[in-house]
């Protein structure tokens, strides 16, 4: 352990609750639940406002209207929500050349590596009070709560210790003291089997770890995590801030409202998250040897199959043919509510000619493939989208149903705005980031498409 709390750790509080209430003036102070909004959908930010009806991350979101029924529940922004991560990134890299990005919403800051020299637990208090502060006006008005302390698990513990919106610094030599009281839980790793185990030990804190020996840890846990649940038990953590955290991989899953079974709407799925994967890998500036395939059936059973190539690609049509072949070769009578495409095997370098060798297939038109009827995944007025309306201007979706949208007409900066209400096939209408000449989305990642990307390191939760 550091002999100076010189290791910060910030979390935006309910981060994609909190862009959506500041973009949106009609719903601040008032419960916002972001998420799926589909029978299957899984809240994945609820503002503070919303959990005190019980809401909470990971719940389905049936449940969520079942204990806020008054709530506005919304289907995401990831653009929005990609923006503001980005202004808070570089104030971190105001501090240290060593930020360590966890999610959108949370990162780990080396002090040591910056230009700060001072690291009382006053000095770095006063440090993280004026980032929050500068946080804040950057952003519009977002707040995050932020920990400082000698490694990485006690600026995180510090960090909850702080929520919401506030500064906690454990001091050198008070570690042990710190996390004697809380639950087992709160050590990374420790989840609801790891609890179980250790419940049968009669563990309930962090303390009570501590009265049992290694021995008996990695006995009742194993070698791997007995020994770094012991280590943590003790405060004990040299983990390094690591500043650009290596890809292992690249995808994109659609969960669908209802079960798929149409073989052509699977394959359009299939092509456009290939041109996405395809879009991120050029972003990154990779090529990727292997491309996956994952499949959710009805019952909850996951497939996955996998095909390495020679070479390696950043090109869509590569990757959409591969993952065609690999769909066409899973039997699926009953459709699936899940759909990915992934790619893995990164390097710098591609071999594109290696691919020429291999069998293309039949050239099929992309209309020829299209099912008769829209598919799921085309983009939709889904609640929370941003809009724009030839006459009044931008707005939000607040909600559509027989072939009806209603629309706030309000930014960040006017003020609640009023509501109106619009057919569906309304000319002057559309999405936001959708453009007017040919109606094609400008970002395939924009609010159009954010019900079907997902993305683990979104986190958007506290």
């Amino acid at each position: 352990m550091r002999s100076a709390a010189s290791i910060l750790h910030l979390d935006l509080d309910a981060f994609f609750a909190a862009v959506e209430q500041r973009d949106k003036p009609s719903l601040r102070g008032k419960p916002v639940i972001v998420g799926g909004i589909g029978p299957r959908g899984v809240v994945s930010t609820a503002s503070y406002e919303a959990r005190k009806f019980g809401v909470h991350s990971a719940m389905p979101t049936h449940e969520a209207r079942r204990l806020c029924p008054h709530a506005a529940f919304l289907g995401g922004r990831f653009r929005a929500y990609r923006e503001s991560s980005a202004i808070v990134m570089g104030l971190l890299r105001e501090l240290s050349p060593l930020v360590e990005p966890l999610s959108l919403d949370e990162a780990f800051v080396d002090l040591a590596a910056g230009p700060t020299t001072h690291f009382s637990p006053d000095a770095v208090r006063a440090l993280a009070e004026d980032l929050r502060a500068r946080l804040r006006e950057a952003t519009g008005g977002l707040t995050a709560s932020v920990g400082i302390g000698s490694s990485k698990f006690i600026a995180k513990v510090a960090t909850e210790l702080g929520k919401p919106d506030g500064v906690f610094v454990v001091a050198p030599g008070t570690e042990l003291d710190t996390i004697a009281d809380l639950p087992a839980r709160a050590i990374p790793g420790v989840g609801p089997a790891t609890m179980e185990r250790l419940t049968r030990l009669a563990v309930r804190t962090v303390a009570d770890i501590r009265e049992l020996s290694r021995n008996e840890l990695v006995r009742e846990l194993g070698r791997a995590q007995g020994e770094w649940v012991h280590e943590l038990a003790f405060a004990r953590d040299d983990r390094p801030v690591v500043a650009e955290r290596e890809a292992k991989s690249i995808s994109v899953e659609d969960t669908f409202e209802t079960d798929v079974t149409d073989r052509a709407e699977l394959e359009a799925v299939v092509d456009r998250d290939a041109r996405i994967v395809a879009e991120r890998l050029t972003r990154s500036g990779l090529f990727a040897r292997t491309v996956t395939l994952k499949a959710k059936l009805p019952d909850f059973t996951i497939l996955s199959r996998s095909q390495t190539l020679h070479g390696a690609t950043d090109r869509p049509e590569v990757i959409g043919r591969l993952a065609r072949g690999l769909l066409a070769g899973l039997d699926l009578p009953d459709g699936v509510r899940l759909l990915g495409v992934g790619v893995a095997g990164f390097t710098e370098a591609a071999q594109e000619e290696l691919f020429e060798l291999e069998p293309s297939g039949p050239v099929v038109e992309e209309s020829s493939r299209a099912p008769a009827s829209r598919p799921r995944w085309a983009p939709t007025f889904s609640p929370g989208a941003d809009v724009v309306h030839d006459e009044h201007g931008p707005g939000w979706v607040w909600g559509t149903g027989l072939g009806r949208v209603t629309v706030r007409f309000e930014t960040a900066e006017s003020g609640p705005g009023p509501v109106r209400t619009f057919r569906l096939e309304d000319p002057a209408l559309r999405l936001a980031d959708v453009l007017p000449s040919d109606g094609s989305p400008a970002d395939p990642s924009g609010p159009g498409w954010a019900q079907a990307v997902t993305a683990p390191t979104m986190s958007g939760d506290d």
